[in-house]
């Protein structure tokens, strides 16, 4: 297998291509079962119709955990944003469109969101109190079982040559309700700094879902919580100020 060609890289992963095959190895200190847990969730989500690489092999490669996946040639819808700006709303269109068709979906063996937010809320940082707030807030929404991305920004879609999107990174995908996962989203464009295009981004997913936007923004605080366990120092200002901004109820 030649891992001559990197393709991505992360501090706890490096991605390779190899002809067709792409080769996700991950570092020797990843958490086995966190790896076979995404794999399984590839496994799963591919039997949908949702266009996304196929699952090929889960195994070792030079002494450390890799997942192979089909090679999808094409550009990121991160990169076509930038290099396009006049496309830009042909783009954004495409992104929420691609989530509300992930989110029409029900794929009932993937772990559910409510636990997964639970658990890493009791996992942070945050005070006795807030914790308390949190976990009481989570309790009360509403207990939805659409399929939850649970990482969708545009460099985890990849278009084609001739136009068609594609998928990728399943790591964090669940069962439960989708305006979490737009609160994912919208966590994730104000963490890289783009707050316009988080706003952008909000109303029209709002728009297209006929979701109160009051709605999506009780979800903000307890995604904040969630994501503040990976202990980014870079994000955890703007993380803690999300989730304090809430008046809890």
């Amino acid at each position: 297998m030649n891992l001559d060609k990197v393709i991505a890289e992360r501090p706890t992963k490096t991605v390779y291509q190899d002809g067709n095959l792409a080769i996700k190895v991950f570092n020797k200190e990843y958490n086995k079962a966190d790896i076979l847990n995404e794999a399984l969730n590839h496994a799963r989500v591919e039997e949908t119709d949702l266009n996304i690489p196929k699952l090929v092999e889960v195994g070792m490669v030079d002494g450390k955990w890799a997942i192979i996946t089909e090679y999808i040639e094409g550009t990121n819808l991160q990169q076509l944003m930038e290099e396009n700006p006049d496309k830009y709303d042909e783009y954004m269109n495409l992104f929420v469109d691609l989530q509300l068709k992930i989110n029409s979906y029900k794929v009932p063996k993937l772990n559910k969101l409510k636990e997964k937010m639970n658990s890493k809320i009791s996992a942070s940082e945050l005070d006795a109190t807030t914790r308390y707030e949190l976990h009481t807030r989570l309790e009360g929404m509403p207990k939805h079982v659409r399929l939850c991305h649970g990482d969708f920004n545009p460099s985890n879609v990849i278009i084609t040559k001739d136009g068609t999107p594609y998928i990728i990174d399943w790591a964090h995908a669940t069962q439960g309700n989708a305006s979490a996962d737009a609160a994912r989203t919208f966590l994730y464009f104000n963490l890289m700094g783009e707050p316009e295009k988080a706003e952008d981004y909000l109303k029209l997913f709002c728009k297209k879902s006929d979701t109160a936007r009051q709605y999506v923004e009780r979800w903000i605080p307890i995604v904040a919580a969630s994501q503040s366990v990976k202990k980014k120092e870079d994000e955890r200002e703007l993380l803690l100020k999300w989730v304090d901004v809430v008046d809890y109820e």
